[in-house]
């Protein structure tokens, strides 16, 4: 009997370990959208790519090609729309709730547009957790939703000068570098051309004619602001 119980006993710590290296081994996100080619680099440098469902861990790195649109939706509520011709790395995430102190999520956009709405992370506990990170400035949330469009060099979005740029929908959000921090909040326009120099905001859309995108976002049923026009596509 002793024995049984003994076995019995394992066989649940088994199973307790199982689930719990499950839970650990769970993705920050799932891709619920996407229209076109999306591929991911792991952090053991596997390439694949990636479908309707597939799971986002922290470490990737995510393409989308030319035409291409992949909508990501993470496990603290908050979702973000790549753009065609986008590259993004999930650097950090960590969610659980039931330790807010413990809440973080840093994106590097690398280069093209990402369009972010916010989730638990960064509303509750730390306000600072939740960042995008680009060339020349990181970029906080304060509950929010906007577009950030990152402009590695001289023609990579056509006309527009290289930078960082980024425009509110709700909420606000705060550019900082070096050289200092600028709020931009609904409706402004902000931009950063060097990591030295303190972020700005510009009297107006300097051209990123942000249209609509081909899915919602997960706000209201329908896609966020942005209005019509050609969107901006880094090449």
């Amino acid at each position: 009997m002793l024995s049984i119980r003994g076995g019995m006993r394992g066989i649940a710590a088994l199973a307790l370990a199982l689930v719990a290296a499950g839970a650990s081994a769970a993705g920050a996100g799932v891709i619920t959208h996407l229209s076109g080619t999306m591929s991911v680099q792991r952090p053991d440098g596997t390439v694949r790519i990636l479908a309707q469902k597939s799971e986002v861990q922290p470490g990737d790195v995510l393409t989308t090609q030319n035409d291409s649109y992949a909508q990501i939706n993470f496990t603290d509520g908050s979702a973000a729309t790549m753009r065609p011709n986008t590259t993004m790395k999930l650097e950090a995430y960590s969610f659980n709730k039931e330790a807010p102190q413990k809440d973080g999520m840093f994106m590097r956009l690398l280069k093209g547009g990402l369009r972010t709405v916010t989730g638990l992370i960064g509303k509750r506990g730390n306000q600072d957790a939740y960042k995008i990170g680009t060339s020349t400035a990181t970029i906080g949330i304060r509950g929010s939703s906007g577009d950030t469009v990152e402009c590695p060099t001289a023609g990579s979005c056509g006309s527009l000068e290289p930078g960082s740029y980024h425009t509110t929908y709700t909420g606000s959000y705060i550019m900082q570098n070096e050289g200092g921090s600028q709020i931009v909040g609904e409706g402004q326009f902000g931009f950063a051309v060097d990591p030295k120099k303190p972020p700005v905001l510009l009297p107006g859309d300097p051209g990123l004619n942000l249209s609509q995108l081909p899915f919602t976002l997960g706000v209201g049923g329908g896609a966020i602001g942005g209005g019509p026009g050609q969107e901006c596509i880094v090449r």
